[in-house]
């Protein structure tokens, strides 16, 4: 089963259903048609359905009946926050309410101009922070690191439909300019955040351990958190019932330029998230490279 390929699940068709039930018919019809989706991919979504199984089974010590039902609601929760994601992108926001635990955190960093670092996962619905964070703190900005392999035509679309996203993009870069655009934005008293679960084939990376076992993690979100004097926090977005979602808002607590110290209590911090959202793990590939 290979590495994550830098492309996320789901194909354009599926957003344009998606998009039509919630325009036509409100988001409650988008999420009915959940129950035929998440089953189709449960048969047919080989290698997402594998590595599910293995996180609920091996991970997470459910037996494998018991592990095969929770793919298919792990399957649904997915689901429903694509769909939440394309109704409050096109201005839906008012339909779903948040709170937040930590936000205070980030309007300290703000407030005290010195930018910070955000280090989150693929367990949520991070992608629709940049909605809740503007209710935190209006002055807000956040930069998202990525090496902007996501499935092209899929960002493409959702772009077409979409209100403007507030958020800026720094690429990363084989001559490491990025480097400057990361130091210039943190001069600004902006947030820079990166995702720090998921690294191509190829790229530096950093071992920890998670939910008991050895996983690889891209070294760069915890070797630059770590040796740029800025806060680090770790950010999650979790939905808690159809129209109410959690922010928690992390503090890193850490030894300056020990990036593996960082790597510990970023993955501490993930699995304090999964005890309560066990569902709400979305890595769709082989994580721990356990499976045959």
């Amino acid at each position: 089963m290979s590495q994550w390929d830098g492309k996320s699940k789901g194909v354009v068709v599926g957003y344009k259903i998606f998009i039509f039930f919630i325009q036509k018919l409100g988001i409650k019809s988008a999420y009915f048609i959940l129950y035929l989706v998440s089953f189709y991919y449960l048969l047919f979504s080989t290698e997402g359905t594998k590595a599910n199984l293995y996180y609920f089974h091996k991970r997470l010590g459910f037996s494998k009946i018991r592990s095969f039902l929770k793919v298919y609601k792990s399957n649904f929760k997915f689901g429903q926050t694509i769909i939440d994601k394309v109704a409050i992108s096109f201005g839906l926001r008012d339909k779903f309410t948040y709170n937040h635990e930590g936000g205070e955190f980030i309007k300290e960093l703000l407030k005290n101009k010195r930018g910070g670092i955000l280090i989150s996962a693929h367990v949520g619905n991070f992608e629709i922070a940049e909605y809740f964070f503007s209710e935190v703190d209006e002055f807000s900005q956040i930069n998202l690191v990525t090496t902007d392999n996501e499935h092209r035509a899929i960002k493409e679309y959702l772009k077409s439909i979409s209100l403007k996203t507030t958020s800026k993009f720094i690429i990363i870069k084989e001559d490491m300019s990025h480097i400057f655009e990361i130091n210039n934005a943190l001069n600004n008293n902006e947030l820079i955040c990166f995702t720090g679960d998921r690294y191509f084939e190829g790229s530096k990376i950093i071992s920890g351990e998670l939910l008991g076992k050895e996983a690889n993690f891209p070294a760069g979100p915890f070797l630059l958190g770590s040796r740029l004097k800025v806060p680090v926090i770790f950010v999650y977005v979790m939905k808690e019932t159809s129209k109410h979602y959690h922010l928690y808002a992390i503090e890193a607590k850490f030894k300056y330029r020990d990036a593996q110290d960082l790597l510990k209590k970023y993955t501490e911090s993930i699995e304090f998230i999964l005890k309560k959202y066990p569902y709400q793990w979305f890595n769709y590939f082989d994580f721990w490279k356990e499976i045959k």
